[in-house]
């Protein structure tokens, strides 16, 4: 039997399109020239149980110079690694780690958290936030009852 597939003259144009779109705005490290993607810190974000867990590597930044703001379901890490004397004076050959300037990452957090309950904390240039979940979306145990008696009782009629 002979399987016929229709025609279409935008397919690869669409192919093209979706993929553009596809790493272009779930991956825009791509559209980054490279300096500005190695001013960018890479950060985990995932889901667990009862809180939203945020992984943030900030290799060089003391904890101190860490600013983490909620704001409805919007999470900012601010970052600020300042450049010494010596680091401005020196002839690079290579210069990937940045100095002197401040990196920002802002992120929609998939449900409401309760941030006044939030815990952080920071070992070896990793950043480690958990985020509680506001009590409004955590899943609830709902318990059937059966609204009888425990033992069925039966109509007695009369004749």
């Amino acid at each position: 039997m002979t399987t016929m597939i229709q025609w279409e003259p935008f397919y690869e144009l669409r192919n093209t399109m979706d993929r553009l779109f596809d790493q272009g705005f779930s991956r825009p490290w791509r559209l980054l020239s490279s300096p500005e993607y190695q001013a960018a810190f890479p950060v985990d974000i995932w889901e667990s149980g009862d809180a939203v867990e945020v992984k943030a590597a900030l290799p060089g930044i003391y904890p101190d110079d860490v600013d983490i703001t909620v704001v409805g379901d919007t999470m900012t890490i601010k970052a600020h690694h300042a450049a010494s004397e010596e680091e401005s004076r020196r002839t690079y050959y290579v210069h990937e780690v940045p100095y002197g300037g401040e990196w920002q990452r802002t992120f929609s957090l998939p449900v409401t958290v309760e941030p006044d309950k939030a815990e952080a904390r920071y070992e070896h240039g990793m950043l480690y936030l958990t985020l509680p979940k506001a009590e409004s979306v955590r899943p609830r145990q709902i318990k059937i009852g059966s609204g009888h008696s425990a033992e069925p009782q039966l109509a007695s009629s009369s004749n």
